[in-house]
């Protein structure tokens, strides 16, 4: 008999190994596992009933949540966070009310171009259809507000849909994407097949990026020929990264450039060739030019009717060169004699390719100086008047030397902004354009904040719009988030006000609003540090103490309240028939 070793004696006993099963994933763990592939670093939400195997799932892994308190200020801050970082804002809601809570944050990013996948929870699938119990049609009703949406009814489909979500929401004109999930969908074991893939394939989703040559060559001829060119800059500039490539090319062809609403930030604010913004409360300077130029180049904007004016009087000289990476853009308002369908960068760097001839747009150039001289933005300030909302927009400018991120909603606050904040780099300018949302403002800046934690970032809100999502303030205070709030307050649903008195004879149906909570005590309430600022010096000491602090605080700025936005184009008139050009 052969002796053992006591190696092979003690091996004789040792327990058999046993092989454990590979944990089975069920699909919120396959969607959490997705999302990790996608980079995802930050989601915002709410949960509920529908989404708890989501939430599970996603406490067992790194991702960042950041727990709004409604889930519109969840989906605002998703939208901040997209615009700033240049990222998908991701956002989860659950089924019923908190997919419907979501649906204006949907149709705002919608509007303005901004990449968001939005989950929502479902009941099960065996229900759908009953009006069971928090049931609503999230697919039927954000149809029309998304670039597209899906709804999970086989978990196996799962990967391939949060993949082309994110493919579609980031690629073309960005814009948000829905994906309905169904909670017996997240709870279902996910097997994977032999041919699953982590590519995207749509055959039918082929988003034009690099520009027709032929088109560029008759693009770049008019340029060369045109005596009075003008580029008007939408946000398709600074979604595509092109603000460099802007800047080169209006100088090498000493082209002057007006902004859109969204696109301001696409050229520094005190370069000599930009004219300030266009439109309904743009300045005298770039609507005349839009009214006066012989060649317009529109790059990456939509020609909205607040940008137009009435449309039979609308650059009435020009030929139109339209870039815009959506063609369904092209032609849609304003006939364009040579279309471009190319993402922006494309575009610009195959138009500096050509190496036309210059225009001699001198004479244009200083014509153009001379209205800036003669009709500058303006306002009449006194210490009998009180605080004006100007004021406080420069002294912010002059206190964060035009570097700050800063966001808005909709109304006076916004168009002031817009007119006396000079961006000194892109990607710094969240508002609300298209849907124009009160109570944006606010939750974006906290998007901003997470997308740029070293920025100086500064919210300029109304005093209505504010109170739509100011419990967003326990974020500032659960994070110490260093957003600075900052509402002009003028006890007014400020533009509506203006409009009726401009239009409705002076009566104030419902817009003026005497009784307000106590802001500074409202900030104590949560932790924060509050000002209450009533006058311009007070302003210039307080806000420059606030600003510079690095906590997150909350200035109610008392404006005088009957303080309108001009100069205007009044509604159904045309760019150059503008009001308040000229102080009375």
């Amino acid at each position: 008999m052969m002796k053992m070793t006591v190696e092979e004696t003690a091996q004789m006993y040792e327990e058999p190994a046993t092989t454990e099963a590979p944990k089975q994933l069920d699909g919120a763990d396959v969607l959490i596992e997705t999302l990790k592939k996608h980079q995802v670093e930050i989601v915002f939400g709410y949960p509920g009933g529908a989404v708890l195997p989501i939430y599970d799932a996603l406490h067992k892994n790194p991702i960042r949540h950041i727990l709004a308190r409604h889930e519109q200020g969840a989906i605002h801050a998703a939208e901040g966070y997209a615009r700033v970082s240049g990222k998908v804002g991701v956002v989860i809601a659950t089924s019923g009310p908190g997919a419907t809570n979501v649906v204006t944050g949907i149709a705002d990013a919608m509007m303005d171009s901004i990449p968001l996948v939005v989950f929502t929870g479902q009941v099960a699938t065996t229900v759908i259809g009953t009006d069971a119990f928090q049931e609503a049609d999230i697919i039927g009703i954000t149809q029309p507000i998304t670039k597209h949406n899906y709804q999970v009814k086989d978990v196996a489909d799962l990967p391939r849909i949060v993949n082309e979500a994110f493919h579609i929401a980031s690629t073309g004109r960005p814009g948000p994407v829905v994906v309905d999930i169904p909670k017996n969908m997240a709870t279902s074991i996910f097997v994977t097949s032999e041919d699953a893939t982590d590519e995207v394939n749509l055959p039918g989703y082929q988003p034009t990026t690099t520009p027709n040559f032929l088109q560029i060559q008759k693009a770049a001829q008019a340029i060369s020929t045109a005596k009075q060119p003008l580029i008007l800059a939408g946000a398709g500039v600074l979604f595509a990264k092109a603000s460099d490539l802007l800047e080169e090319f209006a100088e090498k062809y000493q082209i002057p450039v007006t902004n859109t609403l969204l696109g301001l930030g696409s050229i520094e604010g005190d370069h000599p060739l930009f004219l300030g913004m266009a439109g309904m409360h743009g300045t005298y300077t770039a609507n005349m030019a839009i009214q006066t130029c012989d060649l317009l180049i529109n790059v990456g904007a939509r020609f909205d009717d607040r940008l137009t004016g009435n449309l039979n009087y609308f650059a009435p000289n020009a030929k139109v060169i339209h870039i815009d990476i959506d063609p369904a853009e092209i032609g849609k308002n304003v006939p364009t004699e040579i279309p471009i369908v190319a993402d922006a960068k494309e575009a610009l760097q195959a138009l500096l390719g050509q190496n036309a001839p210059n225009g001699n747009t001198a004479a244009w150039l200083e014509s153009l100086k001379v209205n800036q001289a003669e009709y500058p933005l303006h306002y009449q300030a006194s210490e009998e008047r009180g605080l004006l909302p100007q004021q406080v927009v420069e002294l912010i400018h002059e206190y964060t030397n035009g570097d700050a991120v800063v966001t808005t909603d909709v109304g006076q606050h916004q168009m002031w902004a817009a007119q006396y904040y000079k961006f000194n780099s892109p990607h710094n300018w969240v508002t609300s354009g298209g849907l124009g949302t009160m109570g944006f403002g606010f939750p974006a800046a906290i998007g901003a904040q997470l997308a740029k934690p070293d920025a100086k970032v500064v919210s300029i809100v109304g005093d209505a719009g504010f109170q739509m999502t100011l419990q967003e303030l326990s974020l500032l205070q659960e994070m110490r988030i260093p957003v600075k709030v900052i509402i002009l307050n003028n006890q007014a649903l400020g533009m509506v006000r203006q409009w009726q008195e401009t239009f409705h004879g002076e009566r104030y149906s419902q817009s003026l609003i005497p009784v307000q909570p106590d802001f500074v005590k409202l900030a104590a309430a949560y932790d924060l540090k509050g000002y209450k600022i009533e006058t311009y010096e007070d302003a210039k000491v307080q806000l420059k103490e606030a600003l510079a602090s690095d906590e997150p605080v909350l200035i109610d700025c008392r404006v005088v309240q009957k303080e309108s936005v001009f100069p205007m184009v009044a509604p159904g008139r045309g760019l150059h028939e503008m009001i308040g050009v000229k102080p009375e």
